[in-house]
């Protein structure tokens, strides 16, 4: 049995991942840049700085990283502003039902530490996490583990008495890579990611209710 529990944000909390592949998709279009969502999947579950590095790099693209980022940043806050943060069907009552066995709980996301806290607070779930811990506090992002070894060291529980929640491959095989289990979240609503890495996946947080009956 896990002794903590640690979630991925964007895909696994917050119905965010529409946004992303959006906003990056119109962006680069507007530059004469015709590709598919499916080009952005590669970058599911990395840090902004490591995308846009290998975007600029790849569509030559004579704006800054920082530019970049920003332009993306404020197209994204137009459509949350519109949209609201949505959470993912299921989550909110899947966090609290584990909050309520005792488990301690983390985030672990790659994104901004500012966007974990709104996102939370929005959700009103922020009162069930223990730490957050964001891809701009540590060295490598996804597929390194070092964001979920953090959150472990935070929570002063070892690796493998870790279960991680991940919707994409980087974010699972970083789990993995941290010596932690790993259950994959498939949505249903997006395109299928690789979590052939993952100890277990499924299509719904409902899935997990005899799962959880035995914490």
């Amino acid at each position: 049995m896990p002794k903590a529990i640690i979630f991925d944000m964007d895909g696994v909390i917050v119905d965010s991942e529409y946004i992303f592949l959006s906003t990056k998709t119109q962006l680069l279009l507007d530059r004469g840049i015709d590709t598919d969502e499916t080009y952005q999947y590669q970058f599911m579950g990395t840090t902004f700085q490591y995308m846009w590095e290998v975007m600029k790099a790849e569509n030559q693209l004579s704006e800054s990283v920082e530019e970049l980022i920003a332009e993306m940043n404020s197209r994204r806050e137009a459509m949350i502003a519109a949209d609201g943060v949505r959470p993912i069907k299921g989550v909110q009552p899947l966090i609290k039902k584990l909050h309520s066995r005792g488990l301690p709980l983390a985030v672990a996301s790659s994104s901004p530490k500012h966007e974990v806290e709104r996102n939370l607070d929005e959700l009103e779930l922020a009162a069930y996490f223990d730490f957050l811990v964001s891809g701009e506090e540590v060295e490598h992002s996804k597929p390194e583990p070092d964001v979920f070894l953090r959150a472990a060291e935070l929570l002063q529980v070892k690796p493998q008495d870790c279960l991680v929640f991940e919707d994409t491959k980087n974010g699972s095989l970083a789990a993995k890579a941290a010596g932690m289990t790993c259950i994959g979240f498939a949505n249903p609503d997006y395109p299928a990611q690789d979590l052939s890495a993952c100890d277990v996946v499924v299509s719904d947080y409902r899935e997990l209710d005899d799962f959880l009956a035995t914490l």
